[in-house]
């Protein structure tokens, strides 16, 4: 797996690691085919609609089976078996996902069936094999675990708000610059009392 070995060592408290763009792999065994696709994804809608495409584009495929990870500590998650023996497939795809320390991904495993059973050990193998092959090209990207706040203030204080979000490199959105002014500032969960308070004291300021 391509990665930044400086970044990767130099995690803060909130950060954590994805994969940066799509990756594909293969594996074979006795005549079947194990086709796998990384993504980097942040809500399992999302997930589920990355599968429900790939079930349309390879819909003469035996099995479509996949595990997805979300979130810093990875607390929301799936893994699918798709009519595979119960945890050959599904579990393997999402233990190689946790050995690699990934959160935000979704791995699908395509399975064209060759005619030759491969029993649970074999089963096991495949897709943890397959899983390995699409992560391996995959390259790390370090994510950083925000919480969104909107921020109301009157113009005058403009400056002030700015400048404080700007020191910390905060990240903001949906940014309104009128008499009243509003924005959402996505905040490391680290710092967000500290900053609250911060951004308190300032004249006008109001959070939600």
């Amino acid at each position: 797996m391509a990665s930044d070995t400086e970044s990767i060592h130099n995690l803060s408290a909130d950060d954590y690691l994805s994969i940066g763009a799509p990756s594909e792999g293969l594996y074979k065994d006795n005549g079947s085919r194990f086709i796998s696709f990384a993504y980097p994804c942040n809500s399992s809608d999302k997930a589920e609609e990355l599968v429900k495409a790939l079930r349309k584009e390879y819909y003469d495929a035996t099995h479509h089976c996949y595990a997805y990870r979300i979130g810093k500590d990875g607390q929301t998650w799936r893994a699918n078996d798709d009519g595979e023996p119960s945890s050959t497939a599904g579990r393997p795809i999402l233990g190689e996902i946790m050995s690699r320390n990934l959160s935000d991904i979704l791995v699908v495993v395509v399975r064209y069936f060759g005619g030759i059973k491969l029993g649970v050990p074999g089963l096991i193998k495949a897709y943890r094999s397959a899983t390995q092959a699409a992560l391996d090209k995959a390259s790390t990207t370090v994510k950083t675990a925000t919480q969104p706040m909107h921020i109301t203030f009157p113009y005058a204080s403009t400056d002030k708000v700015l400048k404080e979000l700007r020191k910390r490199n905060i990240e903001t959105s949906d940014k309104v610059f009128e008499t009243e002014c509003s924005l959402t500032a996505h905040i490391p969960s680290s710092i967000i009392e500290q900053l609250s308070n911060t951004l308190m004291k300032i004249d006008g300021v109001l959070i939600r």
